[in-house]
Parts: C-alpha cells; sequence; structure tokens
C-alpha cells in the first residue's frame, strides 16, 4: 500500500494518518494533552489500517467482518471530514505565518482550545465504537482461500487478441466489402462478448481505410446520447466543432451532407437495438460510391435488421480453434508453445480446456499467468483449482467470471484502485491518459510525498495496466505509449460490480437506484435525465461527481462539502439564459481539486474562486473565468477552450503551472505575455496568436524562450499567416512536440530543435531549404505537413534524409511535384498521402522486401487501391521491386 493515499479497501485511512502525523508534529508537542490524545487515536487507527489492507486480500468474508470493515472505512472519511473542517478553520486567517504556526497561535485561546477539545472527543468516541464492535463479534482476520464467482466480465483488447485467430475472418470481411457493387453495402458481425468483433472490425478498416476517402469508428452502447454520437462522427469528418448545440434532425442532415459525394467506411460498434440503428442508419447517403458499413452486435436480430434482405452479409463470430488457442496462451506467456516448461504441459492443457477458445479469458487467465514465476507449477495448479466448478470443454459465461474475478483478485491494492476509477468513464468513452492519472492524483491514489513525481508514478500504474491487458489502448503514439484508452462495456460491468462491493463508485442512472444502500455514495457517476434524487440521500462524503449525460437535475452543490472533483457536460442540454444552471457554489467547496466543465454557455460560474487553495485542474470551454484565478497556489492545469480567451491579468503568478491551453495573445496585455515568461514549469503550451499593432513579437519571443521545461507547443493563427517574426530562438531544450497552423514556410529555427520528436505544420509554401531543414532534425520520428496551394518545383526527399522518421503524412489541395530518392526515411512505417487526385496520370511505386510473397502481395494491394480511383483506366501504373 506504499504511496497510496487512498485507496478501495482502506477508504481515506493513509490520508487520514498523515493529517493526525501533523497534529503530532514538533510545534504541536506544545500542546500536550493534544498531542497525547491525537497519538492514541493514530495507533489504534493504524491498527485498523492494517486489518483492512488483510481482508482486502481475502476473498470471502463472513457478514460480520464485512460489516466491519465497511464502518471502519466509513469512520475514516467521517474523521477526515472532522479534521478538514479544523484545520480550515483554524488555519484560514493568516497564510503569512503558515498553518501550523497560526493554529499554535490560536489554539492558546480557551474558545480555541475548547473547539478543538470538543472535535478530538468526537473521534475518540469514533474509534472507540468501532474498536468495541470488534472485540464484541471477536473478528478476527480469515485466510485467504480459493477465489469466489464474479458476477462480471472483462473486455476483449485488440493488441493481444489480434495475433492470433483473425485471419480467416478478417480476409472473409475484407473480401464482402471489396466488391465492384456501388451501393451503400452493410456488413455485421455478429457474436457473444469476448470473440474479438470490435478487434475484427478494427482490423478490416485498418487495411481498407487507403481506399476511401474519409472514415470513423463510432461506439454506440446500450444508452446512445444521439446527438453527442453524430457530432463525434462530424467530429471525425471533419467538422464537428461548428455543431455543438444543433439538434438531432440537423446533425443528421450535416452528416449527410458531408458524405454525399465521399466514398466513405465506417464502423458502428457495440449495436445493441433496432430502434437505435433506425436513427443511425439515416445519417448514411446512398450516393453509389461503394461506401461500406460494418456494424458489430451481440444480438442476431440487429445483424439481421442492419443487413435487411442480405443475411448473406452477417459474419458469426466463433470461438479459436485448439491451435490457436495454444497459440494465443502461450505466446502470451513464454513467447511460444516450445518454450513452455515440461513440467506445465499437462495443466495448461487443462486451463486451455477451461477456456473453451474464447479469446477473453485466453488473454485474462494468460496475462495472471505472465505476471507470476512462470516456472511455479503449484501456482498454476492453484489457478486450475480455482476454476474447478467448470466442466467439459465449453466456457460457460458463469466460469468467464471466475477468471476474470481471479485476474482482478491478483491486482496489487495500488492497481484495484486505479481500475475501479475507470468507471467513473461512461461505456465506450475514449479517456485521454493525461486526464486519467491527473485525476489519480487528484483523488489522491498517488503519494505526492517523498519527492516522488505523482504523475510518473501514475503513468507508471497506468502502463501496468495496459500491459496486463486490463486497459484497451485507443491511440498510441510513436513510442508506442498509449495516449487514450476506452472503457468496454463489460469490463465496465465487472468495475461496477466490483465498486458497489466496496461502495467505491455509485451509478445513479434511475431515482432509485441510490435508495437503501447503506453507506454514503463517495465517488458519483450521475446518469440521471428527468428525475431527481430522493431527499434522504447523504451526499456528505461524495469526493467525486461525474455528469457526462448532461442532466440538469443535479444535487445542490451545498451538499457536497468535501467534494474533491467535479465534472459535468452540459453542452447538449437546452436551458434557458434566464435560467442557467447555478453553479456558483463551487467556490465553497474548498476541497475540490479538480474542475472540469463542458457547455459553459448553459452555466452560472462563480466571479471568484481564490478559496479553492488545492484546486490542481481548472477545464471549461467558456469564456467566464474568475478574475482570481492566479491566486490558486496548487494550480497545474488551466484549459480553456473557449476562443477568444480573455485571460485576466495576473498569469505570471502561476508559477506551478505545467499544462495551459489555451494563451491568447489577441486578447492580453504586454504585461501578461511578459508574465508568460515566469511559467518556467510549463510543459504544455497552446498559443493562439494574432498579428494586430497591439502585439509585440519581442515581447512574446522573449517569454517563450524562458520556459525551459517545455516539451510541447501548439501554434495556432485563425485569421492570418504566422509571421517568420515568431521565433523560439534560443529553444526549449526538451521541446519534442511542436504544431503550427498557418506558417508562411519553415522557419530557420526550427532546425535548432534538436529534440523535437513530432512536428505538425501547415505552411504557405514549401522550398528545397525548408525540407533540408526538417530532413536534417535528428530526433524526428512524426511529420505532418499540410500546403494549402501548389508547389512552384518538385520536391525531392533524398537518400539518407530523414533517418529516423516513422511516420509521414501529407496533406495537399492541389497536386503535388514530390520524389523520393532510393534509401530515404528507412525507418518509415506509416506514409498517407491525402492528395486532390483528379488530375492523376502516373503512379510510381518502388516496393523493397525480403521475400517475393510479401512484394506480390504488397503490390496487389497497391493495385486495388490505385484501381478505386475514378480515372484508374488512364493511370499508368510503373511498379519496380527489389
Amino acid at each position: 500500500m506504499t504511496g497510496i493515499m487512498v485507496s478501495a479497501s482502506t477508504g481515506v485511512m493513509n490520508s487520514l494518518l498523515g493529517k493526525l502525523a501533523t497534529l503530532m508534529g514538533e510545534e504541536f508537542a506544545k500542546l500536550k494533552n493534544l498531542r497525547n490524545e491525537v497519538k492514541h487515536i493514530s495507533d489504534e487507527l493504524s491498527s485498523m489500517k492494517d486489518a483492512l489492507e488483510s481482508l482486502a486480500d481475502v476473498d470471502t468474508l463472513d457478514k460480520q467482518t464485512a460489516s466491519w470493515r465497511d464502518a471502519v472505512r466509513e469512520m475514516s472519511y467521517d474523521i477526515e471530514d472532522i479534521i478538514d473542517d479544523f484545520m480550515c478553520k483554524i488555519g484560514e486567517k493568516s497564510k503569512k505565518t503558515g498553518f501550523v504556526h497560526d493554529t499554535i497561535q490560536r489554539l492558546k485561546t480557551s474558545r480555541a482550545r475548547h473547539q478543538i477539545a470538543g472535535q478530538i472527543g468526537d473521534i475518540k468516541k469514533l474509534v472507540r465504537e468501532t474498536s468495541e464492535r470488534r472485540e464484541r463479534y471477536k473478528i478476527d482476520v480469515p485466510k485467504s482461500g480459493n477465489v469466489a464467482v464474479d458476477q462480471r466480465v472483462v473486455a476483449l483488447y485488440e493488441n493481444a487478441s489480434k495475433l492470433v485467430g483473425m485471419e480467416g475472418p478478417t480476409n472473409e470481411l475484407v473480401r464482402w466489402l471489396k466488391d465492384e457493387e456501388k451501393n451503400l453495402k452493410i456488413v455485421s458481425v455478429v457474436g457473444f462478448g469476448g470473440l474479438g468483433k470490435t478487434t475484427l472490425a478494427n482490423q478490416v478498416y485498418h487495411k481498407l481505410e487507403g481506399e476511401f476517402q474519409c472514415g470513423a469508428f463510432l461506439p454506440v452502447s446500450q444508452k446512445p446520447n444521439m446527438p453527442k454520437l453524430l457530432r463525434s462522427l462530424l467530429t471525425q469528418l471533419g467538422c464537428g466543432q461548428y455543431f455543438h448545440d444543433c439538434e438531432l434532425n440537423v446533425l443528421l442532415d450535416q452528416v449527410r451532407e458531408n458524405l454525399k459525394n465521399k466514398r466513405y467506411l465506417v464502423i458502428i460498434d457495440d449495436l445493441w437495438d433496432v430502434s437505435a440503428w433506425n436513427i443511425i442508419k439515416c445519417a448514411f447517403p446512398e450516393n453509389n460510391l461503394g461506401s461500406r458499413l460494418i456494424v458489430t452486435t451481440r444480438i442476431k436480430t440487429v445483424a439481421g435488421a442492419c443487413c435487411f434482405g442480405h443475411h448473406e452479409h452477417i459474419l458469426e463470430m466463433k470461438p479459436l480453434s485448439e491451435e490457436d488457442s495454444r497459440k494465443l496462451f502461450f505466446g502470451r506467456i513464454f513467447g511460444s508453445e516450445e518454450a513452455c516448461p515440461g513440467q506445465l504441459r499437462d495443466v495448461s492443457v487443462e486451463i486451455l480446456k477451461n477456456c473453451g477458445g474464447l479469446p477473453l479469458a485466453i488473454i485474462s487467465i494468460s496475462s495472471l499467468l505472465a505476471s507470476e514465476s512462470s516456472n511455479q507449477k503449484e501456482r498454476w495448479k492453484h489457478v486450475l483449482n480455482s476454476l474447478g466448478s467448470v466442466s467439459g470443454t465449453n466456457l460457460t459465461l458463469e466460469a468467464m467470471r471466475q477468471i476474470l474475478n481471479l485476474s482482478y483478485k491478483n491486482l496489487a491494492h495500488h492497481l484495484k484502485t486505479c481500475f475501479l476509477y475507470l468507471g467513473m468513464f461512461l461505456e465506450d468513452s475514449e479517456i485521454y491518459r493525461h486526464e486519467l492519472v491527473s485525476l489519480w492524483v487528484s483523488e489522491g491514489f498517488v503519494s505526492k510525498e517523498h519527492g516522488q513525481n505523482p504523475k510518473q508514478t501514475a503513468i507508471s500504474y497506468f502502463n501496468e495496466l495496459v500491459n496486463m491487458s486490463l486497459v484497451q489502448p485507443a491511440q498510441i503514439d510513436m513510442h508506442g505509449s498509449v495516449l487514450t484508452c476506452k472503457v468496454h462495456d463489460m469490463l465496465l460491468d465487472l468495475i461496477l460490480y466490483k465498486s458497489a462491493e466496496e461502495n467505491f463508485i455509485t451509478v445513479v442512472d434511475n431515482p432509485e437506484a441510490i435508495t437503501g444502500q447503506l453507506q454514503k455514495p463517495r465517488r458519483m457517476l450521475f446518469n440521471l435525465d428527468g428525475a431527481t434524487l430522493p431527499r434522504d440521500v447523504n451526499m456528505s462524503q461524495v469526493r467525486s461527481f461525474a455528469n457526462w449525460t448532461g442532466s440538469t437535475n443535479i444535487p445542490s452543490l451545498a451538499e457536497f462539502k468535501y467534494l474533491r472533483v467535479f465534472i459535468a457536460d452540459f453542452s447538449s442540454c437546452s436551458v434557458d439564459d434566464n435560467r442557467k444552471i447555478d453553479l456558483r457554489g463551487l467556490c465553497k467547496l474548498y476541497q475540490l481539486r479538480h474542475i472540469q466543465i463542458e457547455g459553459c454557455d448553459n452555466c452560472e460560474l462563480p466571479m471568484q474562486i481564490r478559496g479553492l487553495q488545492k484546486l490542481e485542474t481548472f477545464d471549461i470551454d467558456g469564456s467566464c473565468i474568475p478574475m482570481d484565478i492566479f491566486h490558486l497556489p496548487c494550480l497545474l492545469s488551466l484549459h480553456i477552450f473557449h476562443l477568444p480567451c480573455f485571460l485576466p491579468e495576473g498569469i505570471g503568478k502561476m508559477t506551478c503551472l505545467q499544462r495551459l491551453r489555451w494563451f491568447d495573445t489577441l486578447h492580453t496585455s504586454i504585461d501578461s505575455i511578459k508574465g508568460l515568461g515566469e511559467l518556467t514549469n510549463l510543459r504544455l503550451l497552446c498559443l493562439r496568436t494574432g498579428f494586430s499593432e497591439d502585439v509585440d513579437m519581442d515581447v512574446l519571443n522573449s517569454s517563450l524562450g524562458k520556459l525551459c521545461n517545455l516539451d510541447s507547443l501548439n501554434v495556432f493563427s485563425p485569421d492570418s499567416w504566422i509571421p517568420e517574426a515568431l521565433t523560439l530562438s534560443p529553444p526549449p531544450p526538451n521541446l519534442m512536440g511542436l504544431s503550427m497552423m498557418r506558417i508562411s514556410r519553415v522557419p530557420n529555427w526550427i532546425g535548432e530543435l534538436r529534440n523535437l520528436q513530432s512536428l505538425h505544420i501547415t505552411v504557405d509554401k514549401l522550398a528545397k531549404d525548408d525540407v533540408g531543414i526538417l530532413a536534417e532534425l535528428p530526433a524526428l520520428m512524426d511529420l505532418e505537413l499540410t500546403f494549402n496551394r501548389a508547389l512552384e518545383e518538385t520536391i525531392v526527399i533524398y537518400g539518407t534524409t530523414f533517418a529516423i522518421l516513422k511516420r509521414f503524412v501529407v496533406y495537399w489541395t492541389v497536386m503535388p511535384q514530390l520524389t523520393f530518392q532510393a534509401g530515404a526515411m528507412p525507418k518509415l512505417q506509416s506514409l498517407s498521402l491525402h492528395l486532390n487526385a483528379r488530375a492523376l496520370v502516373r503512379i510510381s511505386v518502388a516496393i523493397g522486401s525480403d521475400t517475393e510473397s510479401e512484394q506480390r502481395s504488397a503490390e496487389s494491394d497497391i493495385r486495388s487501391t490505385i484501381n478505386m480511383h475514378p480515372g484508374h483506366a488512364h493511370i499508368k501504373i510503373d511498379i519496380q521491386c527489389y
């Protein structure tokens, strides 16, 4: 439990003990009676914490022990609330002399001594009653036994399952989609959870996306928010930002308008009912350009409705063969079947029988075994015995639950906590890694003490979950790091079941969902529409509140006195201007660490928030920025997604800030631009700039030159080209990512960015010298170039240049003159050329490969892609193999 301040198993006990330690500190030692009382309480709570940690490893608890465990965790929250109130009231009047010194001074008054004595007395009473209950019922920590059956399942993850068993279904689906039929064709992939439907659809999508003008991945889920779904589709098509508040029919019309003259490929993933399909299908026009839809579903009637009249276009997923099952199982643990030690062969055969060819089960059990010492036969037998109720070769749903419960039970305590927190996000939502790890830190799942970098620790937790196949990668950078992940519905089922057991997360999707619970909710995922909570629900211990679905019937903020995290998305709701959602009470929630609000135009926000001295993240899409925001000493991340962004004066005071989006030079004073240079801890800066007479480029350049820790910079100019007057010289030494939209040409100073790994730029023109600047960047691995007009001369990518580039993307509105010499970009893995090809007359491709079969396969794919062009009969194709 080292490093965990808050966890699912011990509640806030570690955090609480840390606060009690403050009350026993050196200066408090002068108050002898207080120190003795607090030490007694702390010793008792430490003993309780040890018991909670032991109970967390026990598979099944008797009713009395479980009740005592829950009471201890409830007590830890109650005591933390008392201490937080005390610290806030005693220490709030003086910030110059420091909290502890000020507290000592105030405790010299009889009133203050009486106040703290009363509060310590309340705490002692809580602790004593809980201790006596344990003695009364003679509660002891039982020994661990076999793993009990869980009631939920975890999702199948792409990276693990795509290695085996997918070739046949992939080829069959590709064959259906690549025929000459010009009408819109819809194919369905059907099968129960865990067979790899989404994985298959993704593989086919990536195999064919180059043959279509546009594409999208659309996760639907059981309760789809149709406007949000269509906005997501429009965003993937490149135009979602313009239709933020539109009605459903307008969104449908806009999608159809966008697609009417395009050949498109769209995945509609995890469709549950025909009524949802009847709406979704209206978005896709029949344009006789050979467009295709892939629908995945668990329900055969839904698959049939999507392919109405064409049941030959339904692909039913099957379990893996015995050979593929072995390949997946042994490959994940040992690298190959041959590497499996002989003493583990027999038990492996029995374990695989229980998996019944289901990729989900094989991945889960192999991830568990791979994380253990793989030559411990007794350990493998224990796993097999834990699945002992499974008989025969067919894996039942109940047996699969046992497997998945076994994987969960073997997680480290800190990973269980972080894993369960994924339940605060909606099914099939895409979660940004930086957002998730920031929330983990704000929640207290990661310690900030002992010189640790809490964010880096949280990222390591995230990577552990990825490596154990407990999160599904959605976006991966050039280094293989997962930038976003998804919450699959089956994964969510397991998380929410376990969360309910631990009273960790409460999902409120109907008014009765929370009624009758014995414990107070701690983290709440609010999904109510048109109804309100019962009045008797106690919100006093709620630490986190997430309302992703736009419901305006949220409880009064006054009830959330100890809230740490507030997340709300009101972008899809309709609110009268005279009756906006009142969020002014946020300024009184003194424990807040994280505020994230979308749809601020529908809200009334506080004008002052300097009371939120612990706030770390302020993320809104509105222009109503509190005038005193620069008095927040702990603020690490300021995201303002409203343009123009009017930042108040005082930016230079925010010296702890690490992420700033957006800083708007057009609507910011010279003093604030100078203040930007004081933010030397900034790691990410998104800069919106324009170049009126009011913008002093020398001042801006000077400030940018002082940002010594900057590793990512995004510069955007909406109304004019960024002039060459903007420079990064000397450049930030650690800058790894640079995005510049609308520059006249490649600036010379980019050549000084020796650590730059990712560069995305939109330029007006490109010369040979400009290519030379980019080609010599020693660390560049990811390059996106966008051009708005034709090149005046042929651009040659010479041999041996771009030595380590892995990804190269080009967007041109007019056909370019671009030549690649042999040996150029030797490490390239992905090449995307987005061209206006109306004038296309000749294509030359050189293929290098180790085998003739690989060359033939590549040539076939290239010719097939080229033949999709409307004028392919007139295109001359030269393919050379070397």
